[in-house]
């Protein structure tokens, strides 16, 4: 005779340490953080195929470093198309969105997106001469990187990239916010 034990509760995933994710997320809500898009290209497979692809992905864990040398931080979720691209492409472009580019940053954080050449199609951008990737047009600032050092921490991947280039080609509008989970403008 098979005998059932009743239900067990669900409880949240509670780490050793005692927080729980659902806790962990929440107060990390109340951060504000600025909104970039993270570009990349991937280069084409064969020499005589077709031309490689250009990849986005939005990210607000990101930050300054370093001034001497120039270093930036992003933080990519581990095993994401980014992360595996910045893996094998060591250079990349970062635009700071500006708070009129929420739909920019809207695109590029979906899960299960099309294509990102279609994502880009009506955006304005111009090609970062030294790193190959897309720049946002209209971006508060724009900077081009080399990837300096990859840090594996938790479910993530830390990246520094050291700035080869950065331009502000656009002194209109704020930035574009992360808080509470929403996008938001200051002010």
């Amino acid at each position: 005779m098979l005998t059932t034990s009743p239900a067990l509760p669900v409880t949240p995933s509670v780490h050793a340490e005692g927080v729980s994710n659902d806790e962990f997320r929440a107060a990390m809500t109340r951060l504000a953080a600025g909104v970039v898009l993270v570009t990349a290209h991937e280069p084409a497979l064969a020499p005589d195929g077709p031309g490689g692809e250009d990849v986005g992905m939005t990210a607000t864990a990101f930050m300054s470093v370093s001034l001497d040398p120039p270093l930036v931080l992003v933080s990519l979720r581990e095993g994401s198309r980014m992360d595996d691209l910045l893996d094998e492409q060591p250079l990349w472009g970062v635009s700071v969105l500006s708070e009129s580019q929420r739909h920019i940053a809207g695109r590029f954080s979906m899960k299960g997106r099309i294509s990102d050449r279609l994502l880009f199609e009506d955006i304005p951008y111009v090609r970062g001469g030294t790193s190959g990737a897309l720049l946002v047009g209209g971006a508060l600032a724009t900077l081009e990187c080399r990837t300096e050092q990859r840090i594996p921490a938790g479910d993530h991947t830390l990246v520094i990239g050291r700035v080869l280039t950065a331009h502000v080609p656009s002194a209109d509008g704020g930035p574009l916010t992360y808080f509470k989970g929403r996008y938001r403008q200051l002010g």
